[in-house]
């Protein structure tokens, strides 16, 4: 499976963010990251990207929060860890850890405008997967895709049970996701039987502690 490579192009007044809403106030704008806790005493935070190239993230702007405020990145690397769509970031403006622990759970968003067209009929942008409902090969909503994690092995599509109960991690292969059409939103899996059993789902990627 792909999605769009997202290229670096270079970050609008900071903004302290608010807590991440359900939906973005315009329906031009596609979810490109969302901050995690504080890293440090310096304003950084971490960050995870969903871009293709994760720290290209930083290139793009302006990136509003779902309240159409913006946010300037300064710089993005890679955050220590296994999972490589996880960056340590500076937000222009942010220079406290007070400040950084605000941006905590805001999301950001691109204006689909500025991203890269597809180049082939089978690329999409991996965030565009979020909140989309799965249907298993009898056409029975299973599910709905709440994330798409990579914790160093590949893409994962993270799915809450439709009945409810604890999300589980389905590998986003054609074995496993054999349907994704999204101009359509009808996003086939064939999970094996157990895969909604508690047992299956996939702890976090365990984060190192913050620096003092």
């Amino acid at each position: 499976m792909k999605d769009v490579a997202l290229t670096p192009p270079p970050p609008p007044p900071p903004h302290k963010g608010e807590k991440s809403p359900t939906a973005p106030a315009r329906d031009d704008l596609v979810l490109v990251g969302e901050f995690g806790r504080a890293h440090g005493l310096k304003g950084e935070v971490r960050l995870k990207s969903y871009t293709a190239v994760p720290a290209g993230i930083a290139g793009y702007r302006p990136l509003f929060t779902a309240q159409g405020r913006t946010l300037s990145l300064k710089n993005a690397r890679p955050a220590p860890g296994n999972a490589p769509d996880m960056l340590i970031a500076q937000v222009e403006g942010v220079a406290s850890r007070e400040a950084a622990e605000a941006l905590n759970r805001v999301q950001l968003f691109l204006e689909r405008s500025k991203l890269p067209p597809p180049e082939e009929e089978d690329e999409f942008l991996l965030a565009d997967l979020i909140g989309l409902p799965v249907r298993d090969e009898a056409g029975t909503v299973v599910g709905t895709i709440v994330d798409v994690p990579n914790y160093g092995g590949g893409d994962l599509l993270e799915i809450a049970p439709a009945a409810k109960g604890p999300t589980a991690f389905l590998p986003f292969t054609k074995a496993f996701v054999p349907v994704v059409e999204i101009a359509g939103k009808r996003i086939v899996i064939a999970p094996p039987e157990d895969f909604f059993e508690p047992a299956r789902s996939e702890p976090k990627d365990p984060a190192p502690e913050d620096e003092a």
